[in-house]
């Protein structure tokens, strides 16, 4: 059976992203700097997986604190898997949030390397029309060649990806 990997743009997408912000609750907010919408969800007009990416930035020394907060919500921590200072949170039981839309959840200190990537990623897709473009229909036809090899496709769209970071930044080491 064939797995959808993206989706032409919802306009829902940035309400999803509201629910779950919304139901990370006032403690959660109220202990990060901000709660970032990033990742192909984040990008009007962008193909992606139908999966909001949140990132919630913090002060380093808010970490411990921040994770108990979440642990009360119902996430548990998963290791920064291999991405230096972006750590990752998945719900313990996702049946019991059913209505809460599909998310990736990551906390960042404020002067993580990933979080400037990710955020420049996100912003210079907002302000390129051709680079959105290219990338949203590079991923709509890699997903249709690709339709049930995950990694073919995530393959497939790292160089386009990499040249849109390295724009964003301005060239900057990675």
């Amino acid at each position: 059976m064939a797995v959808t990997l993206v989706e032409r743009y919802s306009p829902e997408w940035p309400k999803w992203f509201e629910e779950t912000k919304a139901y990370l609750g006032e403690k959660v907010s109220q202990a990060c700097i901000c709660i970032e919408h990033v990742g192909s969800t984040s990008i009007p007009g962008m193909t992606a997986k139908p999966i909001i990416d949140l990132i919630l930035v913090i002060e380093p020394q808010d970490f411990e604190r921040i994770k108990e907060l979440l642990a009360e919500r119902g996430y548990y921590h998963q290791g920064d898997l291999g991405i230096k200072d972006r750590e990752v949170f998945k719900l313990r039981d996702m049946s019991m949030h059913s209505p809460l839309p599909n998310h990736h959840l990551y906390v960042c200190p404020k002067h993580s390397v990933e979080l400037k990537k990710e955020t420049a990623f996100r912003d210079f897709l907002w302000q390129s029309k051709e680079y959105a473009e290219r990338l949203s229909e590079l991923k709509w036809s890699l997903a249709e060649k690709f339709n049930n090899d995950r990694e073919a496709y995530m393959e497939g769209k790292a160089a386009l990806c990499r040249e849109i970071t390295e724009k964003a930044l301005g060239h900057e080491e990675l």
